[in-house]
C-alpha cells in the first residue's frame, strides 16, 4: 500500500507527487497518456504562463534555475530590475480582458513586504518544459509513475483508497486528483461540482492561413467576439460568443474554424491547413470542497475556468504546494488536529476569487452596443496607477492572505525572500521542505523556544539585509507566514503558533 496515490501526472499532480516524497511518504502517479510528451505539451500549443507567486514556488524548491533552462529563459530575467536593484516594482504585466497594462503604473510603495530577490518576475514557458523538470524531481525522489492507467474505478474505506488504473487495483492509505477538469476522480468519489454556464467557445488551434497578414497580434476586440495571434507561426485563438453552443464532442473541421474565424475577426481570412485544434467554454465550475473521507482534490480537478489570464496552471500549482506538507504530516502521523482540513479552508476561497476574476474578463469582452463604452472605460481605470497596481495583486500571486488568525498584516501572506549576511536566503533554506524559524534579534530569544520542534522547523538565527522591521517570523513549508513579531519576538506567542502549525514540540508530546 502506498502512502498517496495521485491520479494525473499534469504539473499539479507531479508537483503534489515531489512535495510527498520529498516528507518521506511513498507515492504512486497514475497517469491515462502512455507517453509524457504531445504537441500539446510543447510550444505553441502548451504554452502557459508562470505568475511570480508560481516563479517563487518554484524557487524555495531550488527547481528555479532547471525549469528556466527548459523555457530558454534568461535568469536575469526573473531577477531584480538591473536598473533599480532594490526595487520591489514588477516590470512585467499582462493584461485584463485583453487590454493590456503597463507595468510602469504599479505603484512599488503599495507592495508591501516585498523584497527584490531571484525569483520576482512572471515568464512563458510551456507544459512540456514543466512537467519535464517535475517529473525528473519526483522521479529523483522516488516516485513510482505509471503511465497508461487511466482510472476506472475507485473505493475508499477508512483505512484507505482502491484505485483500479490499467486493469490493476492499486492501494493507498490517500488519493488525490489531479486529473484535470473532466476529472474522473471528482465524479467517482461524488463531489459537487457547481458554478456558472459558459458565454462562449474558445477555440486554440495551429492553422496554416493563405492570407496572414489580414489578421493583426495579439488580442483583438470586434463587435463580435474578440481573436488572437501570437508570434508563433499559425498560432491562433478565438472566442464566439455563442452561448456554449458548440456541440464539443464534433470534430474541428477547417470549415468550421475558418467560419468561426471570419464571424470573429471580421475578415475574409482563408485557412488552408489545420494542423492541430481543440475548443473550450468559459464555463466556471468548482467543487463544494475539496476533501470526501480519504479523496482529496487539487488543480483543474478542484475548479475549471476560462483560460484568460492564464491563471489555471499557477492556482494548481498553489493548491499543490499547499497541500503536500499537510498531507505528509497527516500520513506521518504529526499533524496537529485538524491540519489536512485547513488546505480546502485555505485554498477554497482562493479558487473562487480566480473564477470570479475570469468571469469579470469574459463580462468585459462581451459583445454588444455598449461594449465599446464599458471596455474604454476600463482601458481608463487599468492605466491609472491604483488600477494597475490592483491588476498586478490579483494576477501576481503575492497577493493572497489566508485567514490565519494573526495579528500582524504579514502572517498569512507569502513571506518576503530575506537576505541573511552570508547570503543565503530564505527561498534556499525551504528547499528541504521544512518550516523555517528566522530569528533576527540579538540574544536569539527564540532558541529556547524553537529548540524542541527541531525537524519539522529548522531554527535559523542570524542578522539580514532589510529586516522590514521584523524581529522573528515562522515560515510554514509552503512559504506562507504563520507567525511575525516586531523587535522583541514573544516566545510563548512562537510556541502557540509553531505547535499550531506542526504538532506538539518533541519534550511534551
Amino acid at each position: 500500500m502506498y502512502d498517496v496515490v495521485i491520479v494525473g501526472a499534469g504539473p499539479v499532480g507531479l508537483f503534489l507527487a515531489a512535495e510527498l516524497a520529498l516528507a518521506d511518504c511513498s507515492v504512486l502517479v497514475l497517469e491515462r497518456d502512455p507517453e509524457p510528451s504531445s504537441p500539446w505539451k510543447t510550444l505553441p500549443l502548451g504554452l502557459r504562463g508562470l505568475n511570480s507567486g508560481s516563479v517563487e514556488t518554484f524557487h524555495r524548491r531550488g527547481l528555479l534555475p532547471a525549469l528556466l533552462n527548459a523555457s530558454g529563459v534568461d535568469p536575469a530575467r526573473v531577477g531584480p530590475d538591473p536598473e533599480a536593484p532594490g526595487s520591489p516594482a514588477p516590470r512585467a504585466l499582462s493584461h485584463f480582458a485583453g487590454i493590456p497594462l503597463d507595468a510602469a503604473d504599479v505603484d512599488p510603495s503599495a507592495l508591501a513586504f516585498r523584497l527584490a530577490g531571484p525569483a520576482m518576475e512572471p515568464f512563458m514557458t510551456s507544459l512540456d518544459a514543466v512537467c519535464s523538470v517535475l517529473e525528473e524531481r519526483a522521479a529523483g525522489l522516488g516516485v513510482r509513475i505509471e503511465r497508461g492507467a487511466g482510472l476506472e474505478a475507485l473505493t475508499q474505506d477508512g483505512e484507505g483508497v482502491v484505485a483500479r488504473a490499467g486493469g490493476a487495483d492499486h492501494r493507498g492509505r490517500w488519493l488525490v486528483g489531479c486529473d484535470g477538469g473532466r476529472s474522473t476522480v471528482r465524479t467517482l468519489a461524488g463531489f459537487d461540482f457547481t458554478g456558472t454556464p459558459p458565454l462562449f467557445t474558445g477555440y486554440v488551434a495551429q492553422v496554416a492561413l493563405e492570407d496572414p497578414g489580414t489578421l493583426g497580434f495579439g488580442f483583438r476586440q470586434t463587435p463580435t467576439g474578440m481573436y488572437l495571434r501570437t508570434p508563433f507561426e499559425g498560432h491562433v485563438g478565438m472566442m464566439d460568443f455563442d452561448g456554449g453552443a458548440f456541440d464539443r464532442s464534433l470534430p474541428l473541421t477547417r470549415e468550421h474554424l475558418q467560419t468561426v474565424l471570419r464571424r470573429v475577426s471580421g475578415t475574409e481570412v482563408t485557412l488552408t491547413e489545420v494542423h492541430r485544434a481543440s475548443s473550450f467554454t468559459d464555463r466556471a465550475m468548482q467543487a463544494t470542497t475539496y476533501r470526501r473521507g480519504r479523496v482529496l482534490l487539487a488543480g483543474d480537478a478542484a475548479h475549471i475556468h476560462s483560460p484568460l489570464g492564464g491563471q489555471g496552471l499557477n492556482l494548481g500549482i498553489g493548491d499543490a504546494v499547499n497541500l503536500g506538507w499537510k498531507l505528509a504530516a497527516t500520513v506521518r502521523g504529526t499533524a496537529p488536529e485538524g491540519l489536512l482540513d485547513t488546505y480546502a479552508a485555505e485554498r477554497h476561497p482562493v479558487g473562487a476569487a480566480v473564477l470570479d476574476w475570469s468571469r469579470a474578463q469574459v463580462a468585459a469582452m462581451s459583445p454588444g452596443p455598449n461594449a465599446p463604452a464599458l471596455r474604454g472605460l476600463l482601458t481608463d481605470l487599468l492605466g491609472t496607477r491604483e488600477g494597475a497596481t490592483h491588476v498586478f495583486r490579483h494576477t501576481s500571486g503575492l497577493s493572497h492572505r489566508y485567514d490565519l488568525g494573526g495579528e500582524h498584516p504579514l502572517v498569512g501572506r507569502t513571506a518576503p525572500d530575506f537576505r541573511l549576511t552570508d547570503g543565503t536566503r530564505l527561498g534556499d533554506l525551504l528547499h528541504g521542505g521544512q518550516g523555517i524559524a528566522l530569528d533576527f534579534t540579538p540574544g536569539r530569544p527564540l532558541h529556547d523556544a524553537a529548540a524542541p520542534f527541531k525537524g519539522p522547523v529548522h531554527y535559523v538565527p542570524g542578522a539580514v539585509e532589510d529586516t522590514l522591521g521584523l524581529g522573528a517570523l515562522l515560515v510554514r513549508p509552503d512559504g506562507v507566514v504563520a507567525w511575525a513579531d516586531g523587535d522583541s519576538p514573544d516566545p510563548a506567542a512562537f510556541r502557540r503558533s509553531a505547535t499550531r502549525w506542526f504538532g506538539r514540540p518533541a519534550a511534551s508530546a
